[in-house]
């Protein structure tokens, strides 16, 4: 597979799947042996369970994943994120806040027959968690917590 073939196969998985939460045609993406190695406890690391947390993640927030860096090599690629997620649902146990927050990261793809085989990812959930926790909602209002 060319490697510009292959970052348009990523990109377009991020904006259908991801931003849109589009779990409908997982199968123009996902390779039959497809393993998600970034899943949280619980969810089984096949396409059942990526489809289970890309709901779970959309109950809880509106997410723009933007790829400021995309690197690619035979059927491997990598991309550096930034995740802009509107806080829509409860979240670790913090209820809804109408608030954007800001988090970054790295996906590492393995492809194999066009298809991604493999995924693995590293996001920094602390930095929302921490975004998230320190607002709290008075009527239509987000105000800092003082600390």
């Amino acid at each position: 597979m060319e490697l510009t073939t292959q970052k348009k196969l990523i990109a377009r998985f991020i904006a259908e799947v991801w931003n849109e939460g589009n779990t409908s045609n997982l199968s123009i993406f996902l390779h039959p042996d497809f393993k998600d190695f970034s899943l949280p406890e619980g969810l089984s690391p096949d396409a059942n369970g990526l489809k289970e947390w890309v709901s779970l993640t959309h109950q809880s927030f509106q997410p723009q994943t933007i790829i400021e860096e995309h690197l690619a090599e035979p059927d491997k690629c990598m991309v550096r994120i930034s995740m802009h997620m509107k806080h829509i649902g409860l979240w670790r146990g913090i209820p809804a806040t109408g608030i954007t927050a800001t988090t970054h990261g790295y996906r590492s793809f393995l492809l194999k027959d066009g298809l991604i085989l493999e995924h693995r990812a590293l996001i920094d959930g602390n930095t929302l968690e921490r975004q998230l926790s320190s607002t709290t909602i008075t009527g239509c209002q987000v105000k800092p917590v003082a600390h």
